[in-house]
């Protein structure tokens, strides 16, 4: 019964005014009608209520109807200027109240999005710079060549020259091969296809095509692996690329004659992967940066893409697996953790 007389709508609200003041109109007539005056007295003194009424219900129409109104369309107005910084403040239990509670969700969810376009928009202008940057380099090669190419006669040196522009050509291709099919992982355009698979045979096959028999090896490969099968699920060609990545940038920072040791662990439910390689470490100030793009330790010996890490975190990030890198008294270690399917031994 509570609710049935409750003030919880405008319309309620609305309703009870004029109720109220057609009984206060008609006991206002009656009583001035009764009292021992003339008749031109008793009008009169029913005017002066039926005044007096009419200032209270202006009052309170103002205060239930026109006042809500005008600070939910100052904050309309000022969202509408793309201005969050002042939440509307209304508090009320009716429409009005539910209105302001909407608003400002709204508001809130606009700004959350502004946000995200802001930095999307950031990272992009930075891709386009980084991205003009990487092609400076192997165009002016392309071109320099190109141009010593027209005039030279020597054909040794034409043919030197000719292998030099496709080089430069393919490091350009698979540039843009790369920033492609990372732009789709982290869009989600690229879709995760999970099969189960033994992870074991995968870091074997990886390992070996990577490392072994490499050319220009100078490092000794180091490597602990269960002896049996261990299956996983997740997306297998992309946990190869991962793998790869970490594997790859790990033979790039190794010390000549130093280690490169590749891990893998079960235990806890969990596949425990492991890639370490002897050399000098990361700067400390500089581990959370190595996972962005076009990233490059200053102190590095080689050139490359900058894209490696970023995709393998991408990758790694898109299973939900934890990931991370930290210096070791001699080197650095990559490492991420899978789980391991359901018997899966």
């Amino acid at each position: 019964m509570r609710g049935a007389f409750s003030l919880r709508t405008v319309r309620k609200k609305v309703l009870l005014l004029s109720k109220l003041a057609g009984a206060a109109l008609i006991a206002s007539y009656i009583l001035s009608a009764g009292l021992p005056v003339s008749e031109d007295a008793s009008f009169l003194i029913w005017l002066g209520f039926v005044s007096l009424l009419v200032v209270g219900i202006d009052l309170l129409m103002g205060r239930f109807i026109t006042r809500p109104l005008a600070r939910l369309n100052a904050s309309a107005k000022r969202m509408a200027g793309l201005d969050f910084s002042a939440p509307c403040d209304l508090a009320s239990t009716d429409e009005f109240g539910e209105l302001s509670a909407s608003l400002n969700t709204m508001a809130e969810n606009l700004q959350q999005a502004l946000a995200r376009l802001e930095g999307a928009l950031d990272e992009r202008r930075e891709l386009v710079d980084s991205l003009s940057h990487e092609m400076k380099t192997p165009l002016g090669i392309i071109r320099a060549y190109a141009e010593g190419l027209q005039d030279e006669t020597d054909e040794a040196k034409k043919q030197k020259y000719a292998r030099i522009i496709v080089s430069e050509t393919e490091r350009m291709n698979g540039l843009i091969v790369t920033l492609l099919d990372l732009s789709a992982l982290e869009s989600g355009a690229a879709r995760l296809n999970v099969t189960r698979f033994d992870f074991v045979e995968l870091a074997e096959t990886v390992a070996g095509r990577l490392l072994l028999d490499a050319p220009g090896t100078d490092f000794a490969l180091d490597y602990a692996l269960p002896e049996g099968a261990v299956y996983v699920r997740a997306d297998r060609r992309r946990m190869e690329q991962a793998l790869g990545n970490l594997l790859v940038n790990a033979r790039k920072n190794v010390r000549p004659g130093g280690t490169l040791r590749l891990e893998v662990a079960a235990q806890g439910g969990a596949l425990h992967v492991s890639v370490f390689n002897q050399g000098r470490q990361i700067p400390q100030e500089e581990l959370p940066r190595i996972w962005t793009k076009f990233y490059r330790d200053s102190g590095a010996s080689y050139s490359g893409s900058g894209l490696g890490l970023s995709i393998t975190a991408q990758i790694l990030s898109m299973h939900h697996m934890p990931y991370g890198a930290e210096n070791r008294e001699d080197g650095v270690r990559f490492y991420f953790s899978l789980p391991i399917a359901e018997g899966a031994f």
